[in-house]
């Protein structure tokens, strides 16, 4: 008896035989626009990624047409491709009519494809259940990468949640530290933490709570210390935050990036949940007041001063607030990674007091600063410990011309210059980097004058300094432009040191090799790595 293995086909190949068959079946005449993406991979129950392999599919067959900044059509089915029509979508009603030249008819309906039955080991399987619910899909949850920003009474549910429903990579971010006050709220969090790192005891927790998962932890200011790489690589990102400073720096990061994010706040028995989707309504920017936005200027009108005060406070919570609240976040995080709609650019009011909860639609504004998004991004071999600001500047000018220059997304302190006294400190460091107290004069006492730039032009007398030395993080990606156009370059060669998931993992292996693509080549003289070659990328005018 000869035995021969069973076909079967991928997720992709039958979601491309569906929709196939409905083009066979009439149900897509020639010339009609298929359902937008989001509502296919809804439909389908599967990831974008997916999606698109079966729309190439069908492209690469004739059976479909892309049309630019419109969507996706139905081609006329002739002799050319009713061949590989008929393979990809096997049997339907209309084969044979096509094949004899006859209209196809039928009703238009979308196809919907039905998860495939699996009965789950529930006395081993600890996602077992979860099989059970019609929209889950175990393969895009435990392939998630989801980055949790602020590891207080919020965060530790959000994590808590993520780890209980499986999300595969989690990656959380704080610059606290645990103190007793915490312990009324936080779940992942004991009396033996005190002055522990947050992010590394609710990453620590969060593995014990489900050792399947993969975890990171990063000890650090999310407006300073995060590379927009790491943005780039996630699925979602949910803020507990408690202040908007760093609320606008996510938002800021995340549309960069393209990323939707989940935004979460409490107060006492009050709390909130809204999403952002870039492109999709509102985004955070859009809902600060005019009074809100001068505040946060005052960032940069008096730096020093106002970094050293920009955090009003803490605000008294709940845990039972943090418990509802994490959770809303937790589910709308879980929807998005499985492709279902959410109300981007809405925000979910709860009121604890007398238990209303109502949802309500942000306006978006024009003219938000934050709506602008990367265009195609170039990996450069390089580290920012090892890259000094003159070999980006360089590479930047072979695809820009002489008069490109290098947008630093943190304000560089030059010097320090006291009114009174009128000695001058020679300082180059990042505004994070120095305090208030370090901004009094040391002789007379007064707050001294810091002289800034975030521009890097080549006329300066420090290029020689690496680009971490300024306050540059490790796979963070630079912007340069000529004042026409811009071009993005990330340091990649941090991305295995940077972006890993394997804390508190025994063994871990790795296939995280930079992509790199380029053209031309231009030396960087500091760099171990082999010769540096740059193709020109995405082009982004400047608005005037």
């Amino acid at each position: 008896m000869k035995i021969e293995p069973i076909a079967h086909k991928t997720l992709a190949e039958a979601v491309a035989g569906k929709l196939t068959a409905s083009i066979l079946d009439g149900d897509l005449t020639p010339g009609t626009q298929l359902p937008p993406e989001r509502e296919l991979i809804t439909k389908f129950g599967i990831s974008r990624a997916t999606l698109r392999e079966a729309l190439k599919m069908l492209e690469k067959n004739g059976l479909i047409e892309s049309r630019k900044n419109v969507g996706w059509f139905a081609r006329q089915v002739n002799q050319s491709n009713l061949t590989q029509a008929k393979e990809m979508a096997g049997p339907t009603q209309q084969t044979e009519r096509l094949a004899r030249n006859e209209p196809p008819t039928g009703p238009v309906r979308l196809p919907v494809m039905e998860k495939p039955i699996h009965i789950p080991n529930l006395s081993k399987d600890r996602l077992g259940t979860f099989e059970f619910i019609s929209w889950w899909d175990r393969e895009k949850v435990q392939n998630a990468k989801v980055m949790v920003i602020g590891a207080g009474a919020l965060g530790n549910e959000v994590i808590k949640n993520l780890a209980l429903m499986g999300i595969g990579n989690i990656f959380i971010v704080d610059f606290d530290k645990i103190e007793a006050a915490n312990l009324s709220r936080s779940v992942l969090f004991r009396e033996s933490d005190n002055n522990r790192s947050k992010a590394e005891i609710a990453a620590a927790r969060a593995k014990a709570v489900n050792p399947d998962i993969h975890v990171q932890y990063l000890n650090g200011d999310v407006t300073t210390k995060i590379g927009l790489g790491i943005i780039r690589r996630m699925d979602v990102v949910i803020g507990c935050l408690d202040n908007r400073e760093a609320r606008l720096a996510v938002n800021r990061y995340c549309y960069w990036m393209n990323k939707p994010w989940v935004d979460g706040a409490i107060q006492e028995l009050l709390g909130l949940v809204r999403v952002f989707v870039p492109g999709q309504g509102a985004c955070y920017e859009c809902t600060l007041t005019e009074q809100a936005l001068k505040d946060l200027s005052l960032r940069y009108s008096c730096p020093l001063l106002a970094r050293q005060n920009i955090l009003l406070g803490k605000v008294p919570t709940t845990p039972t607030i943090a418990s509802i609240i994490g959770a809303m976040q937790s589910q709308e995080a879980l929807k998005l990674i499985n492709g279902m709609p959410v109300k981007a650019g809405h925000v979910t009011h709860f009121n604890g007091m007398v238990n209303d909860m109502h949802t309500t639609a942000y306006s978006p504004r024009e003219d938000c600063e934050s709506h602008w998004t990367y265009g195609d991004i170039t990996e450069l071999p390089a580290r920012a410990e090892r890259t000094t600001l003159d070999d980006l500047l360089r590479i930047a000018c072979a695809d820009l011309g002489l008069n490109a220059v290098i947008e630093l997304d943190q304000e560089l302190v030059t010097k320090l210059e006291c009114p009174n006294c009128h000695t001058v400190e020679e300082v180059l460091r990042p505004l994070s980097e120095v305090t208030l107290d370090a901004g009094n004069c040391p002789t007379c006492g007064v707050l001294r004058e810091a002289s800034m730039t975030h521009i890097i032009t080549g006329e300066e007398n420090f290029l020689h300094r690496t680009l971490s030395s300024v306050g540059v993080p490790p796979l963070q990606i630079v912007r340069a432009h000529n004042g026409v156009e811009y071009r993005f370059y990330e340091l990649t060669a941090d991305l295995e040191d940077t972006l890993h998931f394997r804390h508190f993992e025994s063994s871990v292996k790795l296939n995280t090799k930079p992509r790199i693509h380029l053209k031309g080549k231009v030396q960087l003289k500091d760099l171990k790595d082999a010769p540096l070659v740059i193709r020109p990328r995405g082009r982004v005018k400047l608005h005037d």
